[in-house]
């Protein structure tokens, strides 16, 4: 079993930053394997923002792309999220996932508002 935590989340004004962070327990399958940002807003359904490849190729949803910045550091078995110009309809929770095994983190709330 993988333990995904997520953290970073919290309050931001409109146009501000934020950087989530995950951390995966100790795997031999986190090199290799797709990770993922996802979020789920109030009463909608959750959906994939961000996607980073073993070989460091990235995806974005276009609601995010060009704001946000997904990374990953194998070494410390890290993925990360990199939030600019942050706006209302980015609140949500943000959930991390490794798609290798189908792993979910707790989710870290982040509310954009002034």
């Amino acid at each position: 079993q993988v333990q995904l935590v997520e953290s970073g989340g919290g309050l931001v004004q409109p146009g501000g930053s934020l950087r989530l962070s995950c951390v995966a327990s100790k795997t031999t399958l986190f090199g290799n394997s797709v990770m993922a940002w996802y979020r789920q807003a109030p009463g909608k359904q959750r959906e994939v923002i961000a996607r980073i490849f073993a070989t460091g190729s990235t995806w974005y949803a276009d609601s995010v792309k060009g704001r946000f910045t997904i990374s990953r550091d194998n070494a410390n078995y890290a993925v990360y999220l990199q939030m600019n110009n942050l706006k209302p309809e980015d609140t949500a929770v943000y959930y991390c996932n490794m798609y290798t095994g189908d792993f979910w983190g707790q989710g870290t709330q982040v509310t954009v508002s002034i």
